[in-house]
């Protein structure tokens, strides 16, 4: 039997008592805003903070669905039925946040494979160019990247707001780093098997860097969702907005409704919640492997 040594079982119940802090500290903002949605107001105003509702009430969600309303979905020119303002805004929302996931994950395994694995010139310049892309505020280059959008007629839909993101420095950093471990042999034998770039690639490459991938999906996801500043600067029509942006002009119009705000933000966090317990392994695993690499 292994005896185990004092001083390592004390610094073991310090980082037990030390993790379940921060995981209550962290956890206590979501704690607060869904109990938050479902107080009545005179929980919500009391001077005094109500730690559990005196009440479960639905008022602010019913409020939250009320104020505006929406075609559900609009293609070509044509308009589906009306719903709730909220409903059509988190639709916008869950399709620029899935779709820009989806598209810079793509983009960046193929950009990463190509800069860790393929031998052309130029490549460490390029490689550089994105490192610096990096440090680069996204504020500088708003104003170029308006003007494209609007040269590209796609100001004011939610393309302006999901292509600049394609473009993402860090994911093509992530995934070269996560491509350099990719054994060159495996790629020597499958070329020599006859296998196309393209079957490498999809075959080998990519189940390969799946813990990359994931994690990379939810840093997408995540920085898509809370883009405020770029989906405030693309968007202007009501039935495009995001759900971040709705609550927003909800709250310009009248005095500040802290439960329809609650409401708000319970409603836009479950998508998060959603793709992280999703991708929560290959995050895991991407974070480790990562960790390893450094």
């Amino acid at each position: 039997m292994k005896i185990q040594n004092p001083r390592s079982r004390a610094y073991k119940i310090f980082s037990i008592i030390v993790l379940v802090v921060l995981a209550i500290l962290f956890l206590f903002p979501l704690y607060w805003i869904i109990t938050g949605a479902f107080k009545p107001a005179v929980d919500i105003y009391n001077s005094k903070p109500v730690w559990w509702p005196t009440e479960w009430v639905t008022t602010n969600f019913q409020n939250l669905f009320k104020k505006r309303t929406a075609p559900l979905f609009s293609f070509f020119g044509l308009e589906g039925p009306v719903a709730p303002g909220a409903f059509r805004w988190l639709i916008n929302s869950v399709f620029m946040a899935v779709m820009a996931m989806i598209l810079t994950c793509i983009t960046a395994a193929m950009a990463g494979y190509a800069l860790a694995k393929k031998r052309f010139m130029g490549r460490a310049l390029l490689f550089s160019l994105i490192v610096c892309a990096m440090a680069l505020p996204k504020q500088v280059i708003l104003i170029p990247l308006l003007k494209e959008m609007s040269a590209l007629k796609l100001y004011d839909t939610l393309w302006a707001v999901i292509f600049p993101t394609v473009g993402w420095p860090f994911g093509v950093f992530l995934m070269k780093q996560f491509s350099e471990g990719i054994p060159g042999e495996i790629l020597e034998a499958t070329r020599i098997d006859g296998a196309s770039e393209a079957k490498t690639f999809v075959t080998v490459v990519l189940p390969m860097v799946k813990p990359g991938i994931g994690a990379l999906a939810i840093f997408t996801f995540i920085n898509s969702w809370n883009d405020y500043f770029m989906q405030l600067v693309m968007l202007a029509s009501g039935e495009n907005y995001t759900i971040s942006l709705g609550i927003a002009t909800l709250q310009a119009e009248t005095t500040i409704d802290k439960g329809l705000l609650m409401a708000g933000a319970a409603l836009a966090s479950i998508p998060i919640i959603t793709v992280f317990l999703i991708f929560q392994k290959y995050f895991t695993q991407g974070i480790t492997m990562g960790a390893v690499k450094g």
